[in-house]
């Protein structure tokens, strides 16, 4: 079979991620520019190859000042490390294994995926969906800055979830 070429729908898709504050709530927040293709040769999807890129300053937690933090050099330093990429290396049994790279750390993460089906649009474009979920430490990237309150909790939790909801238009 012929290989093809699907790319992230943006305006159906998102990349969320959740992280415990002073380990009594969850933030919740997102990437809001990025872009990725899939190559396959399977209906399936079974033999995809994957890769994305985020633009690192487009981070949005609905909170100017935290935001401003989080692109500063206490974390993602948007100004030094533009992108976060991830390249998958395998794909098999709703399992995406790749490398993700953050500040020039470069580390395999797994996801567990879900296909959520094709299906042809009323423009005839032809789009698949799928969403993935993964947990990283943070600390394993370079995102080391941490604070503890008077009581002794921790601010940020070192453990970061991330949901991944992608649709793919078939090109």
């Amino acid at each position: 079979m012929e290989k093809t070429t699907w790319i992230i729908d943006p305006t159906h898709s998102e990349m969320v991620f959740k992280v415990k504050h002073m380990m009594i709530s969850t933030v919740t927040g997102n990437f809001g520019e990025f872009e990725g293709k899939l190559e396959t040769t399977s209906e399936n999807f079974e033999d995809a190859v994957f890769e994305a890129s985020v633009k690192t300053a487009s981070i949005s937690t609905n909170n100017t000042d935290r935001d401003n933090h989080l692109k500063s050099a206490d974390f993602f330093d948007a100004e030094t490390y533009p992108e976060i990429k991830f390249v998958s290396t395998s794909y098999e049994s709703g399992k995406l294994t790749g490398d993700l790279t953050i500040k020039n750390v470069t580390k395999s993460v797994v996801f567990e995926v879900e296909y959520n089906g094709t299906a042809v649009d009323p423009y005839g474009q032809t789009k698949s969906g799928f969403e993935a979920v993964a947990k990283i430490n943070r600390k394993d990237f370079g995102l080391t800055w941490s604070a503890v309150t008077e009581a002794g909790s921790v601010v940020v939790s070192d453990t970061v979830s991330l949901l991944v909801n992608l649709q793919f238009i078939k090109q």
